[in-house]
């Protein structure tokens, strides 16, 4: 006899059950189980089940335990993952939680979903979960485990047991510890063994190496079931080791077995250098030399002001010969006005600064606002603490279109999070976040911080009657007196909390912005400072320390943490000075570094051992031409003269309404965003054919033909060649020709038809160069 309890399966056994099942004999069951009774004599007892309530069925000592076991099992193998029974729809008919973040749903789709066709608690190995996951039956996921695995043992023995259901005072997984917490393997030839500890709310510890979940960030390493990790290439990867609904990440870097590696002792400028030799040093990689004079002015004018030296300020640089010249000139680029305009740009991207939503009068105010900004070096915390708690008229008070920009608590709470905290939230808007620790209830209660907030439109003269998007007119960002967000899986009124803190208590709703400004630019909120460096170290040197910039998680460990640490402490110290900042990446030894590789660090991709070499954006790669050419670009709607870094908005309608000018369609070509997303990865640095042909096309040789260019004036000089030559070398290359160079120009002015001609096929020439296109 057996009895199936929302608990799971119970077998009864009664006392002189041996199988004679003479009608005149009696036997009483309990009362809730039903029973047949057989006239004749046969060689095993008839089970019948009723599903009737009963008192749970609690695991015996050493039975194994649901929640803690048998998901374990189930995310070991694979079984809930999203590509197999965890997705939205589940596989064949069988559907697990994602990542087992439902223990009981689970343990009802085992026992109780199909009928309990899956579950034999008699002859466990008959039961079709274990017979499909052990391929003893076809299966569309293969094997996933052996007959002698410990996973099949758990499975079995938990079975056996009656499957019983998750202990309602189980202990949850409070931490996960891995041995070691980052390691350097030489290969092939070392191997890393992991040991995984986990730690449980009631104080116990366990080993649960052979239970945890392994996972590469990259194609560098492997790990196998076991934790054992192996590297067959140059590089650094992160190992994911998760258990139950706790993760973690090892750093694992893989070098080459150099016996004969020396280091070579440098002198570092700043604590940044200490951090970047350590690793370095660690990793068997010397750093390459600094760079020269020519190379450092060019790639500060473009990191710092967004645009090239000119011709006599590079070699009045490079001719003097004072030891401090490089702080010098970082001062004074800092102090100069294109630094703004920059900067604006920057932080333009990713406030979702364009027309169709803020429309062209908005789009205006808020760029002068932000521009504002960095031109008097507010401090950054400032900066967001009036942009968050800006409400009223979008065209009288400019910080209030990033909530017109943002419409919605959802949208705001993303947002927010990703550029001020480095979360990517998305995630657990659906589901609990499989990387990182964000639940469905952390989502929702963050987002209903922002619930509060609505708008009116006083009137709406958008173009387009059907894009419901597009917003032409003043818009008022209101706080109302209540508005609630639900979770829609509890069906639950999310109760406002900051993301990782406290509940909000004691705040109305028109005082919560105040508070979310307060808690999220405090010192305390050490997210908040290590965001915004590496925000600024990803500009300023390429990339970031953690990638992507605004994705901090435990499972995406930063590159150099005592470096992140390091940056933080100093741009809190500074008071959260952008400029400070800047100067501080920008006077290390790092910063400095020459892009040459040497044959240690020719394979480095994360640890700034060398210069890392990328694209001009859109933007400063057109002022650049406009600066040689010294002829502006135009654009769409904009006086003849202006930047193309000093651009407010996108302008893409009303470049459809127009013929575009050859700066819109540059600009559009070479990756400008459309500022649809509140994030750094809409901005394409790719190179692609068409940026090819735009390079070679008529729109350039238009305005290499310019009548008042510097290409006009110089063939009207009577400069020798090699004088005019070297000019333009200097303004476009910031260096003057080489022999070879100045010999193949020179031919070009002779085989010309016109001294104008011949100039212009070599300042087309140094466009194209990829010395030109790239920072290098």
């Amino acid at each position: 006899m057996a009895e199936l309890s929302p608990q799971g399966f119970r077998p009864h056994v009664f006392a002189g059950s041996d199988c004679d099942c003479n009608p005149r004999r009696t036997i009483v069951p309990p009362p809730h189980l039903v029973m047949f009774t057989l006239q004749a004599r046969l060689p095993l007892i008839l089970l019948c089940f009723a599903a009737v309530p009963c008192t749970p069925s609690l695991a015996t000592a050493g039975t194994p335990e649901f929640a803690v076991d048998v998901m374990a099992v189930l995310s070991k193998a694979g079984c809930n993952a999203g590509a197999c029974h965890g997705n939205l729809n589940g596989k064949g008919g069988f559907k697990l939680s994602l990542r087992g973040q439902d223990a009981n749903g689970d343990h009802t789709a085992l026992t109780r979903d199909a009928r309990g066709r899956r579950l034999n608690c008699f002859h466990p190995a008959q039961s079709l979960l274990l017979q499909k996951a052990t391929a003893r039956i076809a299966h569309q996921g293969g094997k996933r485990f052996a007959v002698d695995s410990p996973e099949y043992t758990i499975l079995s023995e938990w079975i056996a047991a009656g499957a019983p259901a998750p202990h309602p005072q189980a202990p949850t997984v409070t931490q996960l510890e891995v041995l070691p917490e980052t390691a350097v393997l030489e290969f092939p030839t070392q191997q890393l063994q992991l040991s995984v500890t986990a730690t449980f709310s009631d104080g116990t510890q366990r080993d649960v190496t052979h239970l945890a979940c392994y996972e590469a960030s990259n194609l560098l390493a492997t790990v196998n079931a076991t934790g054992q990790v192996t590297c067959d290439r140059f590089g650094e990867t992160t190992i994911i080791v998760r258990y139950l609904q706790q993760q973690t990440a090892v750093s694992v870097a893989a070098i080459t077995e150099r016996r004969d590696f020396v280091w070579n002792d440098v002198s570092p400028h700043n604590a940044i250098d200490t951090q970047v030799l350590a690793k370095l040093r660690r990793l068997r990689m010397q750093p390459s030399a600094v760079c020269s004079d020519r190379v450092f002015i060019r790639r500060a004018y473009l990191d710092a002001i967004g645009r090239l030296p000119t011709a006599d300020e590079a070699r009045r640089f490079i001719a003097n010969p004072r030891i401090d010249k490089r702080a010098q000139l970082l001062d004074r680029l800092l102090a100069r006005p294109e630094f703004a305009d920059l900067w604006a740009l920057k932080w333009a991207d990713i406030l979702r600064t364009e027309e169709k939503v803020l429309d062209h009068r908005g789009v205006e105010v808020f760029h002068g606002w932000i521009h504002n900004a960095m031109a008097t070096a507010q401090p950054m915390d400032a900066f967001v603490r009036e942009l968050v708690t800006g409400t009223g008229s979008t065209y009288q008070v400019p910080a209030a279109n990033y909530y017109r920009a943002n419409r919605d608590p959802h949208t705001r709470g993303e947002t927010t999070a990703r550029l001020f905290l480095g979360t990517r939230l998305q995630c657990a808007k659906c589901h609990n976040h499989p990387f990182d620790q964000w639940t469905q209830d952390d989502y929702y209660q963050w987002s209903a911080v922002f619930s509060q907030l609505d708008y009116t439109i006083p009137d709406n003269k958008r173009r387009d009657k059907f894009d419901k998007n597009e917003f032409v007119g003043e818009q008022i960002v209101i706080v109302k007196a209540r508005d609630e967000v639900r979770n829609p899986t509890t069906g639950q009124v999310a109760h406002p909390r900051f993301l990782g803190a406290g509940a909000l208590t004691n705040t109305t709703p028109d005082q919560r912005l105040s508070a979310l400004a307060t808690w999220l630019t405090s010192d305390q909120n050490q997210r908040f400072a290590a965001s915004q460096v590496n925000f600024i170290w990803y500009h300023i040197m390429g990339q970031g320390l953690v990638d992507p910039i605004d994705d901090f998680r435990i499972t995406n460990p930063a590159s150099n943490p005592p470096l992140l640490n390091e940056l933080r402490q100093e741009f809190q110290t500074r008071r959260y000075d952008l400029r400070a900042l800047i100067r501080y990446i920008m006077s290390s030894r790092t910063y400095q570094l020459s892009a040459a590789i040497n044959a240690s660090n020719r394979n480095d991709t994360t640890s700034y051992s060398h210069a890392n070499v990328r694209r001009l954006s859109a933007e400063v790669l057109l002022d650049a031409q406009s600066d040689v050419l010294d002829v502006p670009a135009q654009f769409v709607g904009y006086q003849r003269g202006m930047r193309a870094i000093q651009i407010p908005g996108v302008r893409k309608k009303r470049i459809r309404d127009a013929s575009p000018e050859f700066g819109d369609r540059f600009l559009m070509t070479f990756g400008k965003p459309e500022r649809i997303l509140a994030c750094e990865c809409e901005r394409s640095a790719e190179t692609t054919l068409k940026q090819t042909f735009t390079l070679l096309g008529a729109g350039l040789h238009e305005r290499l033909a310019e009548p008042h260019s510097r290409i006009a004036r110089l063939a009207a000089t009577e400069q020798s060649d090699t004088e005019v030559i070297n000019e333009l070398f200097w303004v476009a290359l910031t260096r003057p020709p080489g022999d070879d160079e100045l010999q193949a120009a020179c031919r070009t002015l002779e085989a010309a038809t016109s001294r104008a001609e011949g100039l212009q096929d070599v300042v087309w020439a140094l466009l194209n160069a990829k010395e030109f296109i790239f920072r290098r």
